[in-house]
């Protein structure tokens, strides 16, 4: 899968911690086509993150003849890791049993983050499933150790 170069260790880790948890991680689905806005998606019933690499690349204009221009790649990664650990707090959720997880009730979502938490919100239903998804996307460790609680 594409997407893969543009991780670093710890979000492989990541994938590493949901596949043994019985989830899966695939890309460019049809979902994808709903808007290039969005970078990523989790199917709780086929229990499957979905990474919008082509819509993440089209954002930033990255191509691999590019790839000498770091800003564009490194823009297009941090996309694509903060898309995986977004639907990586839904993996943990659904390990919790469908609920949110036990976290830090001080930890806060950036403000700047609010246009998004309403597109997730129209999509999943839930803001507040979405609002603990948009605080742990920026913390892939404590992500990890939460996945870890959760889900193994």
């Amino acid at each position: 899968m594409e997407f893969m170069e543009f991780l670093d260790r710890v979000e492989i880790e990541i994938i590493k911690i949901i596949e043994t948890a019985g989830y899966k991680t695939n890309e460019n689905g049809p979902l994808c086509s709903l808007s290039e806005n969005y970078v990523g998606f989790f199917n709780k019933k086929l229990k499957t993150i979905v990474i919008c690499t082509d819509n993440a690349i089209k954002r930033e204009g990255y191509t691999h003849q590019s790839h000498k221009n770091i800003d564009r790649f490194e823009r297009t990664a941090k996309h694509i890791k903060k898309a995986l650990r977004h639907e990586a707090v839904h993996v943990a959720q659904e390990c919790n049993g469908g609920k949110l997880i036990d976290i830090n009730k001080n930890l806060s979502m950036n403000p700047a983050k609010n246009e998004a938490l309403r597109g997730s919100k129209k999509i999943s239903g839930d803001e507040e499933k979405e609002r603990q998804a948009y605080i742990l996307e920026d913390k892939p460790k404590l992500l990890k150790k939460e996945l870890k609680k959760y889900c193994l």
